[in-house]
C-alpha cells in the first residue's frame, strides 16, 4: 500500500474578525464562490449552518460531475464549522483564531477510516490510487480555497 496523507491543513491570515469571516465561511451557500471544485451547496429545506445539518454540494472536475451530502459536525461561530462528507467518510471544515484586528483562517481535510473503507470496495485494487488523488486534491485546493476567501472577505 502506498503511503498518502490522509490529514491537510493551511492556514492565511484574514484582516477581518473571526464572527464576521464565521458568516461567511458557514454559509455553504456561497461554497461556490471559492472552492476550486465544489460549484455549489444547499442546505436541505429549513436547515443552516448548526451541528446535525444536512447540505448537498456539487462537484465538478473536467472528467466528473457529482453531488455529495454533507452533515456539519461543529459549528461554533467564531471558532469553528467542519462537517463531514457521505456519512464521516471525509471530514473538511475551517477553524478561525482571532489575530490582532483580524483571523488566522485553517482549512483543515481528513480522510477517515469509514472513507478508506468504503474507497476500497468502491474501487477495489485502485483504492489506493483514488485516495492518493483526493489527497492531491486537497494538497492544491486547500491554499486556492484560502486565498478565494481571504480575497471575498476582505472586498479585494
Amino acid at each position: 500500500m502506498r503511503v498518502t496523507e490522509l490529514k491537510r491543513s493551511e492556514s492565511v491570515s484574514v484582516a477581518v474578525p473571526p464572527d464576521e469571516l464565521y458568516a461567511l465561511v458557514s454559509d455553504v451557500t456561497r461554497t461556490g464562490q471559492w472552492s476550486p471544485v465544489c460549484k455549489a451547496c444547499w442546505w436541505d429545506e429549513g436547515d443552516g449552518p448548526r451541528v446535525g445539518a444536512w447540505f448537498t454540494g456539487r462537484n465538478e472536475l473536467p472528467e466528473r460531475t457529482w453531488e455529495t451530502r454533507s452533515q456539519v459536525v461543529a459549528a461554533d461561530p467564531g471558532r469553528e464549522f467542519s462537517w463531514e462528507v457521505n456519512k464521516g467518510w471525509a471530514r473538511w471544515g475551517y477553524t478561525l483564531e482571532p489575530e490582532g484586528d483580524g483571523t488566522r483562517l485553517t482549512e483543515h481535510w481528513e480522510f477517515l477510516p469509514a472513507g478508506l473503507e468504503g474507497f476500497r470496495e468502491r474501487y477495489g485494487d485502485t483504492a489506493d490510487d483514488e485516495v492518493a488523488k483526493r489527497s492531491e486534491a486537497a494538497r492544491t485546493g486547500i491554499p486556492a480555497t484560502l486565498a478565494a476567501i481571504k480575497e471575498l472577505a476582505e472586498g479585494a
